[in-house]
């Protein structure tokens, strides 16, 4: 087991925040004093990478590589860290890989669109690459022949 650092909060009571553009770092920040009165030592934060548009759970993200800008900017994400660190508490944050909506607006996913199994990204999405069904094997969507059901139903898993 590794070494926790000196600044290591040890869990004893977490809270919940669900992140969304009406509930933002900076609201989570302003609790923080209210939540470390109660004796919370961790915040369990909603993933808080940038999401679609509008979303109001954060479990549709788009890209793991920034913060969603709905609910704050690095300034603000860092003043959250700081307020916590005040306050002896810490953060635990719900990082999924496959927390990940699908469609235009993920590269990721366009990218296994585009080269399967071949692509960097191929092992985020619950794909079934070896399907019961000669004409999905390999693939993420099915052939022509398939076209009898809507685009929705010849997806596999995503």
């Amino acid at each position: 087991m590794s070494e926790r650092s000196d600044s290591f909060t040890a869990i004893r009571a977490t809270y919940r925040l669900q992140f969304h553009r009406d509930f933002t770092f900076r609201d989570a920040t302003a609790l923080v004093p209210y939540l470390a009165s109660l004796g919370v030592s961790h915040i369990y934060a909603s993933p808080i990478m940038e999401s679609r548009p509008g979303s109001t759970h954060g479990y549709d993200i788009v890209d793991h590589n920034r913060l969603n800008p709905e609910i704050g900017t690095e300034a603000d994400f860092r003043a959250l860290v700081n307020a916590l660190h005040t306050h002896s508490m810490g953060l635990i944050l719900d990082f999924v890989p496959n927390h990940m909506g699908v469609g235009s607006d993920n590269l990721w996913w366009l990218d296994v669109l585009e080269w399967g199994r071949d692509s960097p990204f191929a092992a985020y999405f619950d794909i079934n690459w070896d399907a019961v069904r000669p004409d999905l094997k390999g693939r993420v969507f099915g052939t022509a022949a398939s076209k009898k059901t809507t685009l929705g139903h010849r997806l596999v898993q995503a």
